[in-house]
């Protein structure tokens, strides 16, 4: 099965200042989507295995958006979601975000490791998501737990599905609740 690609989607929010803090490098977070049209809205189907094949070149591609999207800055945590259109099911995001969509995006962000942190959804277009996201290298780095929300004017159309990536080039501004540390991951 070959996916059917509608739009996709970047966006970049560079953060300076929290409560009052502000930094000179921001903490910039990018969301990419791709919007595909959805096989499977005539009904429920038993195999989603063709969705699960399908996905890894909507992996490579969400990949390539996103380093095009990232510029000079790091890439130190992420997070990956969907959002069904109201003729699907949410288990059609979820076949389309297993490992073999993740993989190629791995690669290209290299030193990703750490489980990736998911949400899935039905609704209808313009709704907004919350991605949740971790540190890349282990899930137990507590200042790099943070989100990104999206909202994807139109989309999805009831016959598409939204599948989302969304990486951080740090953890929040003012992470302050201890545990393991960014440093600390990287010098293993």
């Amino acid at each position: 099965m070959d996916l059917e690609f509608c739009r996709t989607y970047t966006i970049t929010e560079d953060k300076y200042e929290e409560a009052g803090r502000h930094i000179e490098v921001p903490l910039r977070k990018i969301g990419v989507a791709g919007i595909v049209k959805n096989p499977y809205t005539s009904g429920y189907i038993e195999d989603l295995s063709p969705l699960i094949k399908a996905s890894i070149t909507l992996g490579e591609k969400l990949g390539k958006m996103i380093l095009d999207a990232v510029g000079d800055y790091s890439i130190q945590s992420y997070g990956k979601g969907g959002i069904v259109g109201l003729n699907g099911e949410q288990e059609h995001a979820n076949a389309l975000l297993t490992t073999a969509f993740a993989n190629p995006i791995r690669d290209v962000i290299g030193g990703a490791e750490a489980w990736i942190s998911s949400m899935t959804k039905v609704s209808a277009p313009g709704t907004t998501i919350d991605i949740p996201m971790n540190h890349k290298g282990d899930v137990y780095v507590r200042s790099h737990y943070d989100g990104m929300s999206l909202t994807l004017p139109g989309s999805p159309q009831p016959d598409e599905i939204a599948i989302i990536f969304c990486v951080a080039s740090r953890g929040r501004i003012n992470a302050r609740v201890g545990g393991l540390t960014h440093e600390e991951v990287i010098s293993r």
